[in-house]
């Protein structure tokens, strides 16, 4: 039986959601052990846990989206979405900076048009 080939346009996806993945492993593990000697404050620290538990669920939505009818589409809006969203509780995390938060809800709605774009 022959494996299915799937295009380099395609399989963009599946890399993105694999590093995407593996960053969100690490940067958990980091938040989990490296953050809480250094930051006291345990909203930030469950903001930390939010963005990789986000950030890792998403990865592996963007694992699926090859399978989708518009995976550019989807794929690019949940990237972005989890970049926007995680990446800025990460941020604010680091920094103290609350303004950073609102960039977040920017990132929420960015996640949830990539989940209804693959319906499309």
């Amino acid at each position: 039986m022959k494996a299915a080939v799937i295009s380099p346009a395609l399989s963009i996806w599946w890399k993105v959601g694999a590093i995407s993945g593996a960053s969100a492993v690490l940067l958990g593990a980091f938040g989990a052990h490296g953050l809480k000697n250094r930051i006291t404050d345990p909203h930030l620290l469950k903001n930390w846990e939010t963005a990789a538990h986000y950030q890792l669920l998403h990865s592996v939505v963007l694992l699926a989206t090859p399978m989708c009818r518009k995976p550019g589409l989807a794929g690019g809006l949940i990237t972005t979405g989890t970049i926007l969203f995680s990446g800025s509780l990460y941020a604010m995390t680091l920094t103290g900076q609350k303004k950073l938060g609102a960039v977040t809800p920017i990132g929420g709605v960015a996640l949830v048009a990539g989940w209804l774009a693959l319906l499309l």
